[in-house]
Parts: structure tokens; sequence; C-alpha cells
């Protein structure tokens, strides 16, 4: 017995020593979103949606999670957060840029950063959520800049940004915003789910939704899902699309949900395993792209930013 204690004691202490490790997939994504984040302001003098909004939130919910972070590599990002009414002028050149995705972005990496404590007045998240509802459309869903085309890390789509924008609204002050956000509910529980990236954002909605009547919904996810696993584990766009590391990311993160559906650990492990069977060298992801295979810096940053999450939230 006493022999067998020990071996369950040195395995543990193995587990925890491999938690620790610099080598482990979660410290190398970190370490990585921890050098580009503050890079992106230095180098190019402005502030952008991916690296001090996606990269950032990540690298907050890392922090509220315990993990280590260099304070240098959240400094400025904090200090931009803070000043919801500059957002739509964040030094760079804006004429192509999609300014209601882009406050989506930044506000979700403050309610997180409020959430980490790096971030103390809950007033510039009121400031914030006001500049978010501006952009709902009359159908209640917030039209990111791939509509109509499956959503990107750096697009999100329509469904995905509808549901970030939806919970913003609800940590700002659900009461305030409960018209907008009941349309926003309506217009996820009637979408039809196409791809897995839709599902996901879906069952991601649900899982904070007070009213009855999802259950259905969440079972045709569910199904889209279980059908849209990769043998390789991941997930692609569709149910015979190539598994990519956003689409997987954002799956698991849906999956994932502290009151999580039954019967999906196994689904949850695969997809994990797959995440970090990709993961590159310097703790990034080859970025996913839309069709795949194209080369974009700021893709790269939100693909591994969503992965990230994934592993912090599966850990």
């Amino acid at each position: 017995m006493i022999m067998l204690l020990l071996t369950i004691a040195a395995l543990v202490s193995a587990n925890a020593d491999r938690h620790d490790s610099a080598d482990s997939p979660e410290k190398r994504a970190l370490a990585y979103l921890a050098r580009e984040v503050p890079r992106w302001s230095t180098e190019n003098k402005c502030f952008s949606c991916h690296n001090n909004g996606d990269a950032a939130r990540a690298l907050y919910e890392a922090i509220r999670l315990g993990h280590a972070v260099p304070a240098p590599a959240l400094l400025k990002t904090t200090q931009w957060l803070a000043r919801p009414q500059e957002w739509d002028h964040n030094g760079g050149d804006t004429r192509n840029s999609d300014k209601a995705l882009a406050r989506i972005q930044f506000a979700g990496a403050l309610v997180v950063a409020l959430d980490a404590g790096e971030v103390k007045d809950r007033q510039i998240l009121f400031r914030a959520a006001e500049l978010v509802s501006e952009y709902q459309q009359k159908d209640g869903s917030w039209q990111a800049d791939a509509n109509g085309i499956i959503g990107s890390p750096a697009t999100y789509g329509t469904a995905l940004a509808t549901q970030q924008a939806c919970r913003i609204l609800r940590r700002a002050d659900a009461k305030q915003h409960h018209a907008a956000i009941a349309r926003a509910e309506r217009w996820l529980l009637r979408l039809e789910p196409r791809s897995n990236l839709d599902a996901a954002a879906i069952l991601l909605a649900t899982a904070e939704m007070k009213s009855e009547g999802t259950h259905a919904r969440e079972q045709r996810c569910l199904a889209l899902i279980r059908k849209g696993q990769a043998p390789e584990g991941g997930w692609g766009a569709y149910s015979r699309s190539a598994p990519e590391p956003f689409d997987t990311a954002v799956v698991l993160l849906a999956l994932s949900m502290p009151n999580s559906r039954p019967n999906v650990t196994a689904m949850i492990g695969r997809g994990r395993k797959y995440l970090v069977s990709i993961q590159q060298a310097d703790g990034s992801w080859q970025e996913t792209t839309r069709p795949a295979g194209g080369e974009s810096y700021a893709q790269r940053i939100s693909t591994a930013a969503w992965a990230s999450l994934a592993l912090l939230s599966t850990h």
C-alpha cells in the first residue's frame, strides 16, 4: 500500500512538473503572445484589434487563471483599453477597418482585464458596452466583416461576433442592455448552424442564456460538432473540411463551458491533442485563413489567441 501511494504521489508530482515546465503548450503559447502584444504598438505606433484585442484577452485570461505573464507585455494595452473613446482612432490606417468588430475585440479584452484585476474601474466597461451596442443591427445581430461567408480569426463572422457582443453587454449591465441582449439571443436561436463555427458560437451563447427552450438547438449544434470532428481530432469550417486551429479552438471553448453538456470529454481530449500537435516551435499556430493556406500576420496572431484560450480552458 505504501509503495502504491508513493507511486501515485510521484505521478502527480511529474504531472505538476510538466504543467509548470517551460515547454508546456500553454507556456509556449503565452510566451509567444507576450512578445507579440507589445511589439505591434511599439513598432507601428498604433493599437491592433488582433494584438491588443484578441491576443491581450488571452494573456489577461492567463493572469486570471494564475499563470505568470510579464508585466511589460500588457502595460500599454491596459492603458489603451482604458480609453474606449479613442478605439476608433487607434493611430493606424482605419479606412478599411471594421469598427464594429474592433470594438467587440477591444471590449472583449477589457472584460477579461477586469476579471483579472488588471483594470479596476468598471465604468470603463459601461462606456465600452455602449460603443459595442451602437453597431447592433435591427435583426439583433452584429454584422462583422465576414458577413455572408464563414468567419475567420480576424473577422469572426456574424454568429461569433454576435455571441461575443452579447456577452460584453451582459457583463457590463444585463439589466440596462436587456432589450439588446434579448434581440441578440433571439437571432442566435433562430440561426440554422451550417458550420462548426456557427454551432460553437450558438453553444457559447446558450451556455449564458437564462431562457428556456434552448435544449433542441443545443442538441442540433452538438450533433453537427460530433459529425464534424476530423480523424485528427480537430474541426474545420464544415463537417468535411480539413481541421484548422481556429475552428478547433472555438469548438473547444464551447464544449468546455462550466455548465458543459454531458458526454463531450472524449471530444475535448481529442481536440486538445490536435491543437498541441500542430503548435509551432515558437508557441504560435499556422494562421487559419479563408480560403486555407494564406499568409496573414493578423490572422496568425488571432489564431494563436483563440488557440491559447482553448488550451487554458481545457487544461
